[in-house]
């Protein structure tokens, strides 16, 4: 990673439920910086840039880009946006946080955040100093371009999202194991049916644990091959009850994007 890291100002932040985001129902805490490469996507506004808000997940993938869900940041008007890597403990000080500014952000040409269904949920921002290894961060792995997680492995979703429909913010960051759902399953009738695309995973739907409001953009991590990769970004799920049977929390595919990724940064 780069030489160099971002402020290390202390982090003010206030719980804000701002949009309907993808949450974390029925998960765990999860092992401080277990998930080295997790994000806490953060904004401010403009007039007032002394409190932030987390808002979404992300993943760092480069020393200087994050990426995460187009519909977390494609209303950026009035409002300025930074990352917390290495964070555990959204309202503590832990000492293992990189606090980063966002400078720029580019969201997938064919996203329509009218139609969340017809996909393209895909984002990344560029940080305005790079991040670096202080043994609490590191980069996520992309997956192989169109590779597809094979139906019920077992993948991990991660953040800090809502434990409940309806309840509030954890602190910890949250872990849960999501069984994937194929997409021939996942495309049924009395699933998701037209609503997902073959550019989507699904993993869940066994109406307990799930995505919940605010884990939007972050990554579902898949182990392969010797390492955990990040196969995809939470999109969307059910409302208003985000563990809902036979209704999985539905990510971004990553792997049909990786030649996006390569286009539009590093």
């Amino acid at each position: 990673m780069g030489a160099l890291c971002g402020s290390q100002a202390p982090l003010k932040l206030i719980v804000h439920n701002e949009r309907k985001t993808e949450r974390v129902v029925g998960g765990n805490d999860a092992i401080p910086n277990s998930w080295p490469w997790q994000v806490s996507l953060q904004f401010s506004y403009e007039y007032d840039d002394a409190y932030f808000y987390h808002s979404c997940g992300g993943t760092i993938i480069h020393s200087t880009w994050v990426m995460t869900a187009a519909h977390c940041v494609d209303s950026p008007q009035g409002k300025v946006y930074r990352v917390a890597l290495g964070e555990h403990n959204l309202f503590e000080n832990d000492g293992s946080e990189m606090i980063i500014p966002v400078d720029k952000i580019i969201v997938h040409e064919l996203w329509d955040p009218t139609q969340l269904g017809k996909g393209n949920d895909i984002a990344m921002l560029r940080l305005k100093t790079p991040a670096f290894d202080n043994g609490y961060v590191q980069l996520g792995n992309l997956p192989a371009y169109d590779e597809i997680v094979p139906h019920n492995q077992a993948c991990y979703i991660t953040g800090w999202g809502l434990t409940q429909s309806g309840g509030s913010i954890p602190a910890i960051l949250q872990e849960a194991i999501l069984p994937v759902v194929e997409y021939p399953i996942c495309s049924r009738d009395n699933w998701w049916a037209h609503f997902v695309r073959n550019t989507m995973v699904c993993a869940g739907g066994d109406g307990f644990t799930a995505g919940c409001q605010g884990d939007s953009g972050g990554p579902l991590n898949c182990f392969s091959d010797g390492a955990w990769r990040i196969q995809g970004i939470v999109s969307f799920g059910p409302a208003p009850y985000c563990n809902t049977f036979m209704k999985p929390t539905v990510f971004t595919r990553v792997s049909a994007f990786t030649d996006w990724i390569y286009n539009v940064s590093f």
